[in-house]
């Protein structure tokens, strides 16, 4: 569940369990019993009409819970799937679809020519696994250049396109004349599958920031995040009168490349989204690396354990990572290291790097060189 709702109480619109219900109903039997024959009964765990009313009672707990779930689907904090949609619709809220991924391609030809070679839109290039992708716009390699860069897009909706790092998308499946070679020179990124139910009831919380044109922080932050789905967290300052600065992160702390960086700048300063008078430039926040150097150690008890504690603590060590880069301005915390490695199982730890540092509202923290080392067992 999202930090948002951390303050909101759990409730149950049902308070009972199983066996106390089951108690109840063979409390009332026996008191039915007594009334109408005079005779005190009891019944015992073998007799047949205690399993019966065991079988009604498992009926009806089934139904309560049912009651609970259904009361729950009208709360926020608890509405999954179509009931969460219908949620969100009263306020003008609707569930963001799968995107495609983007990036930006190289054509260049064998040699410079003395006329323009035109390059299609929907000219489609692909990776040597045959993800396919098209160009965005017609594009031209003028008399005399080598070469022209064009936005791309997947062709297939979701994730499947990200990831793709600089020339790995590089075959040219519509051929153009001339053409000697294309190339990505950007990571495809930006595509998402159709959008969680934890992010779009996060979203729904801010969408009455969305009210007003994106004069306020929070509206930045909410077209932002309608925009693409992958955005994660977004920071919006205003260093100068006028100015406003948006920074924003995807999905595992990702930075988002200049194609993306962009599109979003330009959905942000459509002139139904923002105030007249406001400036608004898009960027990624400026990195701020940081190592780690870690040893730790496991108790002589856990010994039979090691593999498990060593499974679990590199785990931790990957959590913590993406979690310290998973928010702009997150202090670099080795107090949080700390924790996710004694949970994991470690018995003490050595932690060299990283020192606490607290970062300013435009910078993220990124892992640079990491050295974890297994200290070997202690006594308890």
């Amino acid at each position: 569940m999202s930090d948002i709702f951390d303050n909101v109480p759990d409730i149950s619109f049902v308070n009972k369990d199983v066996e106390t219900l089951l108690s109840e109903m063979i409390s009332e039997y026996e008191q039915a019993y007594l009334q109408q024959t005079g005779e005190t009964k009891t019944l015992a765990q073998g007799d047949p009409v205690r399993i019966f009313i065991y079988s009604q009672a498992l009926r009806i707990y089934a139904a309560y819970q049912l009651i609970d779930y259904s009361a729950k689907q009208n709360l926020l904090k608890y509405a999954e799937g179509d009931y969460l949609d219908n949620i969100g619709v009263r306020i003008g809220a609707l569930r963001l679809q799968a995107s495609s991924a983007i990036s930006k391609v190289r054509f260049t030809l064998s040699a410079t020519q003395i006329n323009t070679v035109p390059i299609p839109k929907g000219t489609r290039v692909s990776t040597s696994t045959s993800i396919f992708f098209a160009t965005e716009e017609y594009a031209e390699i003028l008399p005399g250049d080598l070469y022209a860069d064009v936005n791309i897009q997947c062709s297939i909706s979701g994730s499947i396109g990200n990831g793709f790092t600089s020339g790995q998308i590089n075959v040219l499946v519509d051929p153009i004349g001339f053409i000697q070679s294309v190339s990505n020179i950007t990571t495809s990124q930006g595509g998402t599958d159709i959008e969680s139910d934890e992010a779009f009831r996060n979203r729904i919380v801010i969408k009455p920031e969305s009210f007003s044109v994106a004069g306020p922080s929070g509206a930045y932050e909410y077209f932002a995040k309608q925009y693409n789905q992958s955005i994660i967290d977004v920071m919006v300052s205003s260093p100068l009168p006028g100015q406003v600065d948006v920074r924003f992160i995807l999905e595992n702390g990702e930075i988002p490349n200049e194609t993306l960086l962009t599109e979003v700048e330009s959905y942000l300063s459509n002139k139904t989204r923002r105030p007249l008078t406001d400036q608004v430039i898009v960027g990624a926040p400026n990195q701020v690396s940081y190592d780690i150097d870690v040893t730790y150690y496991i108790r002589k008890s856990d010994v039979v354990l090691i593999s498990d504690i060593q499974v679990a603590i590199e785990n931790a060590k990957s959590e913590f990572i993406i979690w310290q880069k998973s928010k702009i301005s997150r202090s670099i915390n080795p107090d949080e290291l700390l924790y996710r490695l004694i949970n994991a199982g470690a018995k003490r730890v050595v932690i060299n790097e990283p020192q606490y540092y607290a970062l300013l509202e435009t910078q993220v923290a990124i892992e640079n060189n990491i050295n974890f080392v297994y200290g070997g067992v202690e006594d308890d």
